[in-house]
């Protein structure tokens, strides 16, 4: 996942691409500092939970696969793009999301396999406890054989540690895992070959097999859960994304052909049919319909189009058929710039975040230290086998010592924190705004769609006979599939009344209707419409006023060229 954008005051581009191989709170900082020594950078963040780098850098200086050059001689992989970055949703975001999850599913197999084997080898490892255990399986030999798949296979993982301590004298979790556990191991094979180089000198030949099998078990589920919450805390993104629409009817020299998304260029005429999403903005040639924005505005009302206006991609068509040229696509569609606000968000860093990570950072060599202190006051000041006290001991500093709750607890709170709020229409812009809104004494909310029901229903009916201009509007109505004239047909329905069958219906787009009711030629819509029509009636449109202040939506009701009413249409709380 990976993408650009440019600030035009600074002439500064911003990268943000995803980071394969991180495991701990230190490797941020590893991967932090390596990206700010690259000439020409001026800011990089890291954040563990989305697994993403955030760059800001000089491009006369700079460019991305410096960029990525720099993290891989830190350890570490950075996905750059080569050639044409792919638009928002397309196979580039599903490229990353497919890593994720064959390096889950790697992770899962190895997790079996230590379970199953760690389990055998402590069962050997402890036969008083475990009578039934074949006595072949307490052989030092056997364990043995057992615990090598797994320090050396299932814990593979950890061994990139040991590499980034030999090739750069750097540390990280990695690194305590990969030495306290090999320091186990080497003692127990050790004391597996030659038994008398301990023996000799006083102490016991004990095993430390199920020690380094179940430590590296045990860490190795730790990743995998963590692996499994950041994916859960993804899935907003991906939901997102899913909003799209598949494919998009293209218009060229009158024949029309269905292409992906991906294929859709600027300039590009395409169709949209009725109940079809929109694939991209643009702005309408030909035809009109009602559009369902609520996606981006929140408004549950269907907006009237008609030639001229834009169109956002991945807002619903309700009715009609219209063309359109493509204005924006890709990376600079609304939704897409949606989507890369919650990115954004995502991978910022709240405060609080950023001293968690500089403690993780420091972290790692104080544990060195402390433990080598416990090695040498155990050796010299314990009780007897002192060197097996001093090992084991020294091996649960190491192991102990891991600094990845403290930080993956922030990130991965403003992950999911970020990505439910856009699952449920709430942006958040980063994560310094969603620490703060604790302190938050007011909260101004979007009406429609939040404290509404997000469904028009009518409210007022305003003439001489209320139940009559109701049942005239609703007969007039019933074939059309606009949201409002849903509205004045269920609240007839929900009165009992009679609604007549209708003839010679005609759908007005942005105005209204026109239909035959029961002999009379009704038409229901807005004082455009009547006006258009050669109907003015002054009494009547000022009696729409005060509907329209209350932020209703109001529609005049005529019947044989006379306004009998007014109907006030709006979504309830």
């Amino acid at each position: 996942m990976f993408l650009f954008m440019m600030t035009s005051e600074s002439k500064k581009e911003t990268f943000s691409g995803a980071i394969r191989g991180m495991h701990c709170a230190s490797c941020v900082r590893t991967i932090e500092n390596a990206l700010n020594k690259v000439p020409g950078v001026e800011k990089a963040s890291v954040n563990l939970a989305a697994e993403k780098a955030t760059v800001v850098f000089d491009p006369e200086k700079a460019k991305p696969t410096d960029l990525a050059r720099a993290v891989k001689n830190a350890g570490y992989n950075l996905e750059v793009a080569t050639d044409e970055k792919p638009p928002m949703g397309a196979p580039g975001h599903d490229h990353a999301a497919m890593l994720r999850e064959m390096e889950e599913k790697g992770t899962a197999k190895k997790l079996w396999v230590g379970i199953a084997l760690s389990a055998l080898i402590v069962f050997g490892s402890y036969p008083s406890w475990f009578s039934f255990i074949p006595r072949a399986l307490t052989d030092p030999f056997v364990l043995m054989l057992l615990t090598v798949p797994v320090q050396f296979w299932v814990g593979s993982t950890f061994y990139s540690g040991l590499k980034l301590l030999l090739r750069r004298g750097q540390a990280d979790m990695n690194t305590l895992v990969a030495v306290g556990t090999l320091a186990a191991f080497a003692v127990s094979a050790a004391a597996t070959f030659s038994p008398a180089l301990f023996t000799r000198g006083g102490l016991r030949a004990d095993l430390y097999y199920d020690t380094s099998a179940v430590i590296i078990t045990l860490i190795l589920l730790g990743r995998y859960l963590e692996m499994k919450a950041r994916r859960r805390a993804s899935e907003a993104i991906r939901k997102l994304l899913g909003l799209q629409a598949k494919i998009a009817h293209r218009v060229v020299n009158g024949q029309e052909e269905d292409v992906p998304l991906d294929s859709v260029r600027l300039g590009d005429i395409l169709r949209v049919k009725p109940g079809e999403k929109v694939p991209v903005d643009g702005l309408i040639t030909e035809g009109g319909s009602a559009l369902d924005e609520s996606l981006v505005t929140g408004e549950s009302i269907p907006v009237d189009k008609v030639v001229g206006d834009t169109v956002i991609g991945s807002t619903v068509n309700q009715q009609g058929s219209f063309l359109f040229r493509a204005t924006k696509v890709g990376q600079d569609t609304v939704l897409a710039q949606i989507v890369r606000l919650v990115e954004q968000a995502q991978g910022s860093k709240a405060p609080i975040q950023r001293l968690a990570d500089y403690i993780a950072s420091i972290f790692v060599p104080i544990v060195f230290v402390v433990a080598g202190l416990t090695f040498l006051i155990w050796l010299f000041f314990g009780p007897a086998p002192a060197f097996s006290f001093a090992l084991v001991n020294t091996v649960a500093v190491l192991i102990i010592a891991c600094p990845c709750a403290m930080g993956l607890a922030t990130p991965i709170a403003v992950m999911v924190g970020t990505g439910k709020g856009a699952e449920m229409g709430i942006l958040i812009k980063d994560a310094a705004a969603l620490e703060a809104a604790h302190k938050l004494t007011a909260v101004v909310f979007d009406k429609t769609g939040t404290i509404t029901k997000g469904k028009p229903s009518v409210t007022d009916v305003l003439g001489e006979s209320p139940d009559e201009v109701l049942r005239l509007a609703a007969g007039a109505e019933k074939l059309s599939e606009h949201p409002l004239a849903k509205a004045i047909v269920n609240a007839a329905e929900g009165r009992k009344l009679s609604v007549p069958a209708a003839s010679d219906f005609r759908a007005i787009t942005g105005a209204g209707v026109r239909a035959a009711v029961g002999g009379q030629s009704v038409l229901v819509g807005t004082r455009k419409l009547l006006r258009e029509n050669g109907i003015v009636d002054e009494p009547w449109e000022k009696k729409l006023a005060p509907l329209e202040e209350q932020g209703k939506t109001s529609v005049l009701v005529v019947v044989d060229g006379r306004v009998i009413g007014i109907i006030g249409i709006a979504d309830t709380i």
